[in-house]
């Protein structure tokens, strides 16, 4: 056996509250050896308590066989019977470098959810395999959560190296094998380490026995891990918790998940668009704050009385989540009843929950050959890639951007049923918003200047209703009236946009929402260059419009061209509704996706009720009277 080291004297050097602690996780096939690894990095860092040492020796007395190192982490009896890990356990230690809190995740396959939730929360992995049973079952499914799980930070310890006789050859067959294996997976491990927990060979300092091997012991692979960049560097994510009334204040309150916040912000509230300054940061029983950084727990209170609710999520405008109705998952799938299309479960992210439908499952991946199978259903223990989608606006991070919100919870009936990873939109370009740096120019020309020479100001006149509900009718009659009255009018029309500005995108949710963005941010610049602008699209979902009245801002009047299913459907112009209902058109506003109507529009137009001209005149008298209103106004200040 080798010379035991003691580093207790690198723990003063290192405090664990003045450094963060760098979390791994120990995973790998049952009986390969992954506690007695941690027992033994404990005693040759020299991080057992005092006593520990005697304890456990005794403990291994008891029982009648040699010392196990294991009896240190399985802390439930059926585990020291059973000789199996069926909990996640943390422990911590720390080397000369820093201090580490270890995630000992269960090898056992009816313990897989244990090990999924733990490696959840690890920055970097030791893959355990025992030298003499090489790659496991268990092996092959710890690799692949490693890798599902966005882990790439992966080392592969060779263990029990002493049952082979610290054969060179037989090391390097396994650790051809698992390299092989990985390479599949896109991951490269940063060391392939041959030890003995129980001797202690090669873990805090090389053993006399493996003079083949002139690589890292594990304390020094785990010392070369990069540490994640700290949460208080990467964009704002504030999940809002609950919205409080506080004698006269509304106090906005969440934890930090990332980022950093202080007075005088610019928030953005996804999913709803809605953006307002950050007026205070409140403490409790304190003095309010000027900031505040990932990690911490606030209270804001915000310069404008916007509707925000729990689930919504506060973000810097230049970096916000991705809004969409759909989704790609990557999911472990843990319920025993199996997961098929049609389900409707639940989806947690953050503080926010939506209800989503399972519409197809992409691929079911095979553990053993790593294929992706044509399959009908999830079964239990299954890992899958599939399309999720919510009647509800989500407001999604990527796990690839952003760890910590990219994650996912799944629930069942109220029970947990499964993790997942976020991938993407349902397989269309993802529309970041990235941070760019660009100017404004100022114009010479004033809105009043326009005004005083249009005779009005510019407006966004923004018809929503459902298809054949009379939109595009009323648009071109409004325009064609507004025009003879001198007035400087243009009709954005949705089919017409899709022909060539929007031409470039589909008519899935994701590109749906873009092709509303886009259509706002022209009526804006139109209605910036003092034009009337009547935008008729069905824009069905409440968020978009909102996020349309955001983009606009004070000159947005949303009219709600108002008629029942029924009545659209027998007027049916373009037979859309037809093709609809023969499952030619999937989607479709109405009948397989829902309708919401606005709550408060400026305007309500129900064509199944008045005639044309009746809507028509109506509709002229409100857009009359909003302008007649701000000529007054400019007439004032002139």
């Amino acid at each position: 056996m080798n010379a035991i080291p003691s580093l207790s004297a690198a723990n003063d050097a290192v405090r664990p509250s003045q450094q963060a602690r760098f979390p791994f996780a120990i995973v790998g096939h049952v009986d390969h050896g992954k506690s007695t690894l941690i027992g033994r990095l404990l005693h040759d860092t020299g991080s057992l308590p005092d006593g520990k040492l005697a304890e456990l020796q005794a403990a291994s007395d008891k029982r009648g066989g040699t010392l196990e190192w294991s009896f240190l982490l399985d802390s439930f009896q059926a585990e020291r019977d059973q000789g199996i890990t069926i909990d996640t356990t943390q422990i911590f230690f720390q080397t000369r470098r820093r201090p580490y809190v270890i995630i000992d995740a269960p090898g056992h396959k009816e313990f897989l959810k244990n090990a999924v939730s733990g490696v959840a929360q690890a920055q970097a992995a030791l893959l355990v395999i025992d030298a003499a049973e090489g790659v496991r079952e268990q092996s092959r499914r710890h690799a692949l959560i490693l890798q599902l799980l966005g882990l790439r930070q992966v080392a592969v310890i060779v263990n029990k190296i002493d049952l082979i006789d610290f054969d060179p050859a037989r090391f390097q067959a396994v650790a051809d094998e698992i390299t092989a294996f990985l390479a599949e997976l896109g991951l490269i491990p940063q060391a392939i380490v041959p030890i003995s927990a129980r001797h202690g060979d090669n873990i805090a300092s090389r053993s006399d026995r493996t003079p083949w091997y002139d690589g890292e012991t594990v304390v020094d692979l785990l010392d070369g891990f990069d540490a994640a960049k700290p949460a208080t560097e990467q964009p704002l994510r504030l999940p809002i918790q609950d919205v409080f009334k506080f004698d006269h204040r509304r106090l906005v309150v969440g934890r930090i998940e990332s980022g950093r916040v202080k007075v005088g912000d610019t928030l953005t509230f996804a999913p709803t668009g809605k953006s307002a300054r950050v007026a205070s940061i409140e403490s409790w029983n304190a003095a309010p704050r000027i900031a505040a950084a990932a990690g911490q727990s606030v209270a804001l209170t915000l310069d404008d009385e916007l509707f925000i609710q729990r689930g919504h999520v506060a973000a810097h405008p230049e970096r916000q989540p991705h809004l969409t109705h759909e989704a790609v998952l990557r999911l472990f799938w843990l319920d025993s009843a199996p997961l098929e299309p049609g389900d409707r479960i639940g989806l947690k992210v953050a503080t926010a929950e939506y209800t989503v439908a399972v519409e197809g499952i992409r691929a079911v991946i095979d553990v053993d050959s790593l294929n992706r199978q044509v399959a009908d259903r999830v079964p239990h223990n299954g890992i899958a890639e599939v399309l999720v989608r919510s009647r509800q606006l989500m407001a999604l991070d990527l796990a690839e951007e952003f760890a910590r919100t990219g994650r996912a919870v799944l629930t069942r009936n109220g029970d947990i049923v499964g993790g997942a990873v976020i991938l993407g939109r349902a397989g269309e370009a993802t529309l970041a918003v990235e941070p760019r740096h660009l100017f404004s120019p100022s114009h010479h020309v004033t809105r009043a200047a326009r005004a005083a020479a249009n005779g009005h100001d510019g407006a966004v006149i923004w018809l929503t209703g459902l298809s054949g509900s009379g939109k595009s009718t009323l648009a071109m009659a409004l325009e064609r009236e507004l025009f003879a009255r001198g007035r400087q009018a243009y009709v954005l029309d949705g089919d017409t946009l899709r022909s060539g500005l929007n031409s470039d995108l589909g008519f899935g949710p994701v590109a749906r929402a873009e092709n509303i963005r886009r259509t706002a941010e022209m009526a804006k610049l139109f209605a910036d260059a003092g034009l009337i602008v009547i935008a008729s699209l069905i824009s069905p979902f409440a968020a978009e419009r909102d996020r349309a009245r955001a983009i606009v801002g004070e000159n947005f009047h949303e009219v709600h061209v108002k008629a029942d299913l029924a009545t659209c459907e027998a007027r049916d112009p373009k037979g859309l509704y037809a093709r609809a209902r023969a499952g030619e058109i999937r989607n479709f506003t109405g009948i397989d996706s829902p309708y919401e109507a606005p709550e408060r529009p400026n305007l309500v137009l129900d064509t199944a009720e008045v005639s044309p001209e009746a809507a028509l005149a109506s509709l002229i008298d409100y857009v009359e009277r909003a302008i007649a209103a701000k000529d007054s106004r400019h007439a004032a200040r002139a």
